[in-house]
Parts: structure tokens; C-alpha cells; sequence
């Protein structure tokens, strides 16, 4: 009987630790901080690899954060966040860009700059998210503007691409007039779903027409969309729109399939697309990209006649990730924005993703097997007078909306005239 005691006292004690080792478990999983994260790049597969291998790599050296990644479209995370940093109800990291400025205005994201290493970010690309002296995002993305073309398209309609790889103004006019004789569109461009393809022709060459300081002035109001030199420009690009220049489904056509439009079916000489084009275009064939051995080279955007500065580029800062300010997992949050931030990761981007980072990278570290491209897109970047900002960075409220309806749509739609579209933008963006 004695021994039954024994051996009954030691199995519930066996039971009690067993129940406090339980209890201890339920303790550590219950610590355990889940934030959420939502990031754009659902269809551009080496983006999303970066953006899952940092994350994979933040929970294995924090055990005691969990994050739960969801990849949306970026039209539908604007969507969402709007109304979810209003009702509480927005993920603590969330993908942005600084054309939505009033997330910043309203106070919805988090300073960083207590929680990140700022030294890691570009000095150019700082002030895209500052404000009142504190970065407030992790700039990943950034891009200039390039004008993409098919070497064998080009080169079949009887045009040769100078060693300078900058057509004139008269040049490019009949590059577009050859394609459509040949009935081979010049230009893949569609406004489908985004509010900014369609001026992109028009606006890089009003910069290299205006330069710099009087196209800053253009974006900011204080030169009208009347100014001769304006005028002259438009009226260029008005005539490749009625020659034209863009597909025929230009207002349906949406971003990505422009890309495919471009480089499989059914071909065009030339696309002017930020130097993100490579998260679509070097995907594999299956999920969309080039066809192997695609003809692929890079272009200046046309000089225009008389232009002040035929070698200014715009350069922009895109795909960001911030922190909601209202966000519980603040701690979290900001451990795995600081383990994003650095330029080993900037590394990885460029060499990935084969596009330029917000972040610092090591040139010598970098490795990519498109080496090819980078040394093109590198050299059409040497020498360049960049100007900061896409018009959509500069352009605000009704002045912003102007732009989307008109340049965006109507003006390369062909759908109004020079002197209407003028009216219509300096009526919103001209400062009296």
C-alpha cells in the first residue's frame, strides 16, 4: 500500500509538471506578437521573392514575431488603406507610395527614424518621405523613366538608332509614321488601370524641352501649360497621337498587359516605362515575361528642338513600405522595417529584381544574370541631369485629377485639343 502512495504522489507530480510545462507553453504562443503586412507585387514574381525572403528571414531571428504577408495589387491596397487607417483597422506595415500624400498629411504613418538605420537609405530618396524632419518609409523601389524599344522592329521599318541612342524630335515622328505604315504600333501604352502611363511620352519631353528649373516650375504652377515651348510640345505629341502613335485599345489597356503587348503579342517598337519594367519583363515566359533572346534595348526619350537639356531623365522613388501609426505591434513592426533597411538587402534588390533600390547597395557584390541589361540601363544613365518626381509626386488634389482625365486620358486618347487640354490644366494647376 505504502509503495502505491509512492508511486501515485510521483505520477501526480509527474501530471503537475507536465501541466506546468503545458501552461508554460500556452505562456510562450500566447507572447508570441503577430503583425500584419500588406505589400503590393502579386504578379512580379522577383519581387515578391525579395519581399517573402525577408520576412522568412526577420521570424527566423525573431521567434517572437509572426508575420502574416499578403500580397494585393496596388490599386486595391490604396483602396483598403484608406479606409482602414480611418476605423483602426490597418496593418501595421503596409506598402506605399509617395503619391498619396495624404497618408502622411493625416498623420496615419509612423515616424522611423527611432526605429530604422536612415543611413541605409539613399540620400536622394530621403526627402520623398520626410516630413518635419523624420523619414517615415523604407523606400525599396526606385526607377527613372526609360524608353524601351525592339531592336529588330525598329531596324526592320528602315530606322537606325544613332550611337547616342537619341532620336530627334523630326526622327522619332517618323519612327512613328514608319510603324504604322508597316502596321506595327510604335507605342505600347494603355491607361487600363493606372492614372499615369499616357503622359509619360509627353512630360519626359517637356522636361528635356523646358529643363529642369522651368519644368519644376510647370509641376508646381507657376508656368502655364501656354508657354510657347509648351504649346510646341503638345502640338509634337498630338500629331504622333492622330498618326497613331498608341494601340487602339489605349484606354482599355491595363499596365501589365502593355508589357506583353510590348515584347510577345502583338509587338511594338517602342514603351516608355519606368525601369520597373523589368519585375514583369524578366519573369519567365510562363508567368509573362520576355520571350528568351527578346531584341530588347534602350533608348533616350527624344531630344526636342531647342530643348534646354536633352539629357535630363526623371528619377523617382516607388514601392515603399510603412508603418501605421495607430498600429499595437509597434516593436515588431519596427524590428522587421530595420531588418529590411540595410544594403546588403539593397544588394539583393538590384540584383534580383534588376532595378534601382531607395536603399544603399554594394556595386561590387551585385550579381544578376542580366548583366546585359544593367550595363545598357547604366549607360543611358551616365551623364543624365535628373529631376525628382514623376508629375502625380507633384501634383495635388484637383490639379492631380486634371492631370489623370486629361494627359493621362484624353490629350494621348486623342480625344481633345492642344489648346483644351491647356485651358484644362492651367484652369486647375496654375497659380494665380
Amino acid at each position: 500500500m505504502g509503495r502505491l502512495r509512492n508511486r501515485s504522489r510521483v505520477a501526480l507530480t509527474a501530471l503537475a509538471v507536465c501541466g506546468g510545462m503545458l501552461g508554460a507553453g500556452v505562456g510562450v504562443a500566447s507572447a508570441q506578437t503577430q503583425i500584419t503586412m500588406w505589400s503590393n507585387w502579386p504578379d512580379e514574381p522577383a519581387k515578391k521573392d525579395w519581399v517573402s525572403a525577408r520576412v522568412q528571414e526577420f521570424e527566423a531571428a525573431n521567434p517572437s514575431c509572426q508575420v502574416k504577408l499578403s500580397f494585393i495589387p496596388k490599386a486595391d491596397i490604396y483602396t483598403q488603406a484608406k479606409s482602414a487607417v480611418r476605423t483602426g483597422q490597418a496593418p501595421d506595415i503596409f506598402y506605399m507610395e509617395p503619391d498619396q500624400p495624404e497618408f502622411l498629411a493625416g498623420g496615419f504613418l509612423e515616424p522611423l527614424d527611432d526605429y530604422i538605420d536612415v543611413s541605409a537609405i539613399e540620400d536622394w530618396a530621403k526627402p520623398a518621405w520626410t516630413a518635419k524632419g523624420k523619414v517615415h518609409a523604407v523606400p525599396v523601389e526606385a526607377y527613372t523613366l526609360e524608353l524601351y524599344y525592339n531592336k529588330d522592329l525598329v531596324k526592320k521599318v528602315g530606322v537606325d538608332v544613332p550611337a547616342s541612342y537619341q532620336l530627334t524630335q523630326a526622327q522619332f515622328a517618323d519612327l512613328v509614321k514608319k510603324g504604322v505604315a508597316a502596321g506595327i504600333t510604335p507605342v505600347s501604352q494603355g491607361v487600363g488601370d493606372r492614372p499615369f502611363p499616357g503622359g509619360q511620352l509627353l512630360f519626359e519631353s517637356l522636361l528635356r524641352k523646358l529643363g529642369k528649373d522651368d519644368y519644376g516650375k510647370l509641376l508646381s504652377g507657376e508656368l502655364s501649360f501656354k508657354d510657347p515651348r509648351v504649346v510646341e510640345v503638345m502640338t509634337w505629341v498630338k500629331g504622333l497621337v492622330d498618326d497613331g502613335a498608341y494601340p487602339k485599345s489605349f484606354s482599355t489597356l491595363k499596365l501589365g498587359e502593355s508589357h506583353f503587348y510590348f515584347y510577345n503579342t502583338p509587338g511594338a517598337l517602342t514603351f516608355p516605362d519606368p525601369s520597373w519594367f523589368t519585375g514583369r519583363a524578366f519573369a519567365s515566359p510562363e508567368k509573362g515575361g520576355m520571350p528568351e533572346g527578346f531584341p530588347l534595348g534602350i533608348m533616350q526619350f527624344p531630344a526636342m528642338d531647342k530643348g534646354a537639356c536633352p539629357t535630363c531623365k526623371t528619377l523617382a522613388v516607388s514601392g515603399s513600405f510603412v508603418m501605421y501609426s495607430r498600429s499595437k505591434n509597434k516593436e515588431c513592426a519596427g524590428k522587421l522595417l530595420k531588418s529590411m533597411a540595410n544594403v546588403t538587402n539593397g544588394t539583393k534588390w538590384v540584383s534580383q529584381v534588376s532595378l534601382q533600390s531607395g536603399l544603399k547597395s554594394d556595386p561590387d557584390k551585385i550579381e544578376s544574370p542580366h548583366k546585359a541589361y544593367f550595363t545598357d540601363l547604366n549607360a543611358r544613365n551616365t551623364g543624365v541631369q535628373y529631376f525628382f518626381g514623376t508629375p502625380l509626386l507633384h501634383y495635388r488634389a484637383k490639379c492631380a485629377e486634371t492631370y489623370v482625365q486629361v494627359m493621362n486620358n484624353a490629350f494621348p486618347a486623342g480625344l481633345i485639343s492642344v489648346a483644351d487640354a491647356a485651358d484644362k490644366m492651367d484652369a486647375a494647376c496654375l497659380k494665380k
